[in-house]
């Protein structure tokens, strides 16, 4: 079919012919503050899908979240999350619940770091009910790639194929903008051509507001799903409506026709990992909410057409208090839904809604097609309640687990999480800090380029939210504590070093190079540490450290021959101080030294690629995503710790395939890849029960 020759509808007049005007009682359910029933649902909601025009402009939709309660209520009317970078201007969102059919809509404005709301409302649960979201997945089919064009991209075809729901971003030309949900039995986007897809518009609440959007602006964005897998495509492009008999007859379902369509002429698609899909485990039936744990989300609904309601709104009110009215009303909506769908098309419909929604059970987690595993998220969101300045160059966060203790041992890091421009990120960081306090502090030095580092000193703030994973690494001090310590470090490689003083009571020797007396980390608390002895070597004055000038120092220490020698810094300084103690006999078991060298970003694959782990089963590496991201979002026991190619924690026995990889540290072991650096460039099996001799 050539898209050029389908009739187009243009007009509001038009569009309302095609799919009916939408009652006066759909658009008195919006309120314009998120009230007590908005909060639940935000609570419990773990995953969003999100609409917004980056800095250029471009429309964009994602998915953000990871945790219930990602999205902080500071007001009826401002709420934040960790988001992409956004520009202010109008943004949109539907927050789903695991397993239930209806979600909350919440459109508004980006103002700062967070969300202004203008208005809320429930969304009736056809999207997910016609998208059989919540069931087991479906094995798709191969498919070809359709010619040239931004849907001839790896994995997009495949995916498009496979992919039952979408949520579709428009926005109006006033400063509005929408993002709703939409699904249909199989795929829910069908290909016409390498730029061109369809959406079918089946009957629904006849709202509309995606339409009407499109006859004033037909830029759009959508995001698309597929149950089982964390990967998520991405799509923009422009929008027109058709109402064309030919087209829409390719889209019947047992011979009825939908009323509409949406013809997209696509401008970029790209499949990615996706680390709110992964992180949220929307696919593991042990997730979605019940018939105790979900919020009544008819009641809802009734009691904001009640609040918006003159004549008889004191009467809805009144039978929306009635205890357990969301137990009479929810079969009235099943009907509903069921009668309705059926009108469509749709066969063999099935709603199994409890008190709160629609629900369904036996997604395997992650797409795990054997023996799949359910494991819990190894990440904690903390809040950061100060960032403390230290030097012009670095920063100390200070992390608060409301619920919990940090435990380590003094000198151990803990990986940072952070969304840096749409990405997840991982930086390892030690603490510095000592173990046992709800309080951890990590101390951040700026990178000349880099993406942590430069997100921590220019956009993290005081209340903000980062996710943390460890502790992990074995530099730290050992048990029993020895009787004497002698540290040596260079610039942020002090950062260990300020956690083992503030946990340590013996006696401690510290010899510290620093560029600057202005780059000094932890002057004044290292200072006021009556128990340790400090030698400050400033490079610009004195020189950088050699071999002569540590020999001199060690050897005027007169330290214990029980002392333990800790190093940490750049590669040229560990090697010095480990050719000094080498020379003076000190055994290796006594010296201990970790290199401050981050591992680059993970090497990244384009396409989509199957994962077997042998005795667990089969999952999807989604473009962006490592072999351990992978498995650990199917809920797979994959070995791990820092997730950042410092410990060596994650080898894993590769029996076949070919992946990409980095390690900076050479951890690798002949026959083993470090998981958490490795994408596979082809389908590949590991084996993850045979770990690597020593």
């Amino acid at each position: 079919m050539q898209r050029t020759h389908f009739r187009r509808l243009t007009s509001v007049d038009e569009v309302e012919s095609a799919v009916g005007r939408a009652p006066a009682v759909i658009m008195l359910k919006q309120i314009s503050a998120l009230d007590e029933g908005c909060r639940a649902i935000l609570a419990l909601s773990p995953i969003a899908a999100f609409g917004y025009r980056d800095a250029g402009g471009v429309p964009r939709t994602t998915f953000v979240g990871g945790t219930p309660g990602f999205a902080r209520v500071h007001s009826p009317t401002r709420i934040s999350f960790a988001a992409p970078d956004v520009p202010a201007g109008p943004v949109s969102l539907f927050f789903l619940l695991p397993g239930v059919g209806e979600v909350l809509r919440v459109n508004g404005t980006m103002s700062g770091r967070a969300v202004r709301v203008a208005e809320a409302f429930v969304h009736c649960a056809q999207a997910v009910l016609r998208s059989r979201l919540w069931q087991p997945p479906v094995p798709g089919a191969a498919v070809a790639a359709p010619g040239d064009g931004p849907l001839s991209g790896p994995g997009v075809a495949g995916f498009l194929a496979t992919a039952p729901f979408l949520a579709l971003s428009t926005w109006d030309g006033d400063g509005g903008s929408d993002t709703s949900p939409r699904g249909d039995r199989g795929t829910v986007a069908r290909i016409l051509d390498g730029h061109t897809l369809a959406i079918p518009d089946r009957k629904g609440n006849r709202r509309a507001d995606t339409l009407h959007n499109l006859l004033r602006d037909d830029r759009l964005a959508f995001a698309a799903l597929v149950p089982g897998r964390t990967g998520v495509l991405h799509v923009s492009g422009r929008g027109v409506i058709t109402d064309d008999p030919a087209l829409l007859e390719t889209m019947a379902l047992r011979g009825m026709a939908p009323h509409a369509a949406l013809l997209i002429d696509v401008e970029h698609a790209e499949v990615r990992g996706n680390d709110a899909v992964a992180r949220s485990r929307i696919w593991n039936a042990g997730t979605h909410l019940g018939r105790d744990t979900a919020p009544d989300m008819t009641v809802l609904a009734s009691r904001h057409l009640a609040a918006n309601t003159k004549r008889g709104g004191s009467l809805l009110r009144a039978i929306g208090a009635i205890p357990g009215i969301g137990r009479l009303l929810r079969p009235v909506m099943n009907r509903a839904y069921r009668t309705g769908l059926a009108k469509e098309g749709y066969d063999d419909v099935s709603t199994g809604v409890p008190a709160g929604g629609v629900t369904a059970g036996g997604v395997t987690a992650g797409g795990v097609t054997a023996g799949g595993v359910t494991a819990a998220d190894p990440l904690r969101q903390v809040r950061i309640v100060e960032i403390r300045r230290e030097t012009p160059s670095a920063v100390t966060l200070v992390l608060e687990d409301p619920g919990g203790t940090f435990d380590f041992r003094p000198g151990q890091h803990f990986t940072l999480v952070a969304d840096v421009g749409g990405q997840p990120v991982r930086r390892a960081y030690s603490a510095s800090s000592a173990p046992g306090s709800s309080r951890l502090e990590v101390t951040v030095k700026q990178v000349d380029g880099g993406r942590f580092s430069g997100h921590v000193h220019r956009e993290l703030r005081a209340g903000d939210w980062i996710a943390v994973l460890g502790p992990s690494g074995t530099f730290h001090l050992p048990d029993p504590a020895p009787e004497e310590i002698v540290l040596i470090a260079a610039g942020s490689g002090v950062t260990p070093m300020m956690s083992m003083i503030r946990a340590y009571r013996g006696r401690v020797s510290l010899l510290y190079s620093s560029r600057s007396p202005e780059e000094v980390i932890f002057g004044d608390a290292l200072a006021a540490a009556g128990h340790v002895s400090v030698t400050h070597v400033l490079t610009r004055r004195d020189g950088r450290l050699d071999a002569h000038g540590v020999h001199r120092w060690i050897s005027g220490l007169s330290a214990s021959p029980a002392a333990h020698y800790f190093v940490c810094g750049p590669d040229a300084l560990m090697d010095t101080v480990h050719g000094v103690l080498s020379g003076l006999g000190i055994p290796a078991t006594h010296v201990h030294q970790e290199r401050y060298s981050s591992a680059p970003d993970a090497a990244v694959t384009t396409a989509p690629q199957p994962m077997t782990v042998e005795s667990f089963g089969t999952v999807t590496v989604e473009p962006g995503q490592t072999l351990l991201d992978a498995g650990l979002a199917a809920g797979l026991p994959m070995p791990y710790s820092c997730t950042v190619g410092n410990c060596g924690d994650c080898l894993v026995r590769l029996r076949g395939g070919e992946v990409s990889t980095s390690d900076p540290n050479d951890r690798t072991r002949p026959g083993y890849v470090l998981a958490c650096l490795s994408c596979p460039l082809s389908p590949v099996t590991v084996d993850i029960s045979e770990p690597p001799a020593p």
